[in-house]
């Protein structure tokens, strides 16, 4: 199984950036911890980080037919994005979308996410946690649709 992990902006100032908002761990450890995981499970996984969207959505066209599946922090686009949601309907494999934050208890307007209209599942609030969730998620064959 080969799974992208895709962050978005800012999310390379993790560990420095409002840490009593998204923790003190950088995004170093996440992919470090994430990899031994999924490497464990005999998988693959392919880290990367943009703070430009366009190389985002050229990221997630070249996992077209490569990735069986989809991690993504997307961050502030997740609010603004359709050209990102556009891109992510194009990708056949499961996708579950992350947030560090309970998006749900902060400013109203990020309530709102493109991505979930695309999303097999979303994992919002728990840390860190929450991507080592979408990872067991998708290593653990669950169909699409089904969370």
């Amino acid at each position: 199984m080969n799974i992208l992990l895709l962050n978005g902006p800012n999310l390379n100032l993790l560990g420095d950036r409002e840490p009593e908002i998204y923790g003190a761990d950088t995004l170093a450890d996440i992919e470090r911890g994430l990899s031994e995981h999924a490497r464990a499970a005999g998988a693959g996984l392919d880290c990367f980080q943009t703070n430009h969207e366009g190389e985002a959505i050229d990221r997630i066209h070249a996992a077209r037919g490569v990735a069986d599946a989809l991690i993504i922090n997307p961050a502030a686009w997740t609010h603004t994005s359709i050209a990102l949601l556009d891109a992510l309907n194009a990708f056949a494999g499961r996708v579950v979308e992350v947030h560090l934050s309970n998006v749900h208890r902060r400013e109203s307007f990020r309530h709102r996410s493109y991505v979930s209209l695309r999303a097999d599942g979303v994992i919002a609030g728990l840390g860190v946690y929450g991507y080592r969730a979408a990872l067991d998620y998708v290593l653990n064959g669950a169909e699409r649709g089904t969370v």
